[in-house]
């Protein structure tokens, strides 16, 4: 599948070469990298703020303090364009969307890819609250048997119910293998997100996804194509792209994994 054209400098508001940029905490793939991958998709220049610019922690924690702004967000990701600042994955990828071609130009079929993405994110905040089902401010370790419930679940009934709503949209969109699009006929942000999402449940539950992916063989073949996106590919293989571990939404804990 060939590349996307990069993205123009006038649908930014930044001066023209002036990268986005992304704020994020480093040391973990996390939510940040629904938006890395649209951005490396769209071959878009962009700063990963924390890991690249020296004081870029310092300036990210600013921010969320209200240094600077008015409009905080709550936590990472953020995204800064010029003047506009942005919170929340689906909010960033609704606002990068037209600017990156990563979205239909019509209403309609915009609010419909950010509909979309907004399912992905609670697909991904279950796959987190599988291993912190107590709460966010303990250890993995002073909930595991909570853990075990919640992921029985997870596994059994709240996966596959997501990849079937995704199976069913792909259908309904007339996608194939050889086309396998959630949105309309080209790929869209929706398409990489739920990609990054399938990964990452891979790395986290691989026994069960590979039972489940086997009878979605739309969204099996939407990973597959992502994955071989030129763009893609190379960000894949560069150090920008920073692996899964214990620290980030998707973790592996075999014992979470039957």
């Amino acid at each position: 599948m060939p590349a996307r054209t990069p993205a123009k400098a006038s649908n930014s508001r930044n001066p023209p070469g002036k990268p986005y940029e992304l704020f994020y905490w480093p040391g973990i793939p996390g939510r940040g990298e629904y938006v890395r991958l649209a951005l490396e998709e769209a071959g878009a220049p962009y700063i990963d703020v924390a890991r690249e610019r020296p004081g870029g922690m310092d300036e990210m924690v600013a921010l969320l303090e209200g240094e600077g702004t008015k409009r905080p967000s709550f936590a990472p990701p953020f995204l800064r364009d010029g003047r506009v600042l942005i919170g929340q994955v689906a909010a960033i990828l609704f606002y990068l969307g037209p600017r990156l071609r990563l979205a239909p130009k019509s209403e309609a079929g915009a609010l419909w890819t950010h509909q979309v993405q907004l399912t992905i994110t609670d697909f991904v905040a279950e796959a987190h609250d599988v291993h912190h089902p107590v709460g966010v401010g303990l250890y993995y370790e002073d909930q595991k048997k909570e853990a075990a419930r919640r992921a029985a679940e997870f596994r059994t009934a709240r996966i596959p119910k997501f990849l079937d709503w995704f199976e069913a949209v792909m259908d309904m969109n007339g996608a194939t293998r050889r086309t396998p699009h959630l949105v309309g006929k080209s790929l869209t942000y929706a398409d990489l997100s739920l990609f990054h999402t399938v990964d990452g449940l891979t790395y986290a539950f691989p026994k069960t996804m590979g039972r489940l992916m086997r009878s979605r063989p739309l969204v099996a073949a939407l990973h597959a194509s992502v994955r071989k996106r030129p763009n893609i590919k190379a960000y894949l293989k560069s150090d920008r792209r920073q692996p899964f571990n214990e620290h980030g939404i998707f973790r592996h804990y075999k014992e979470l994994d039957r």
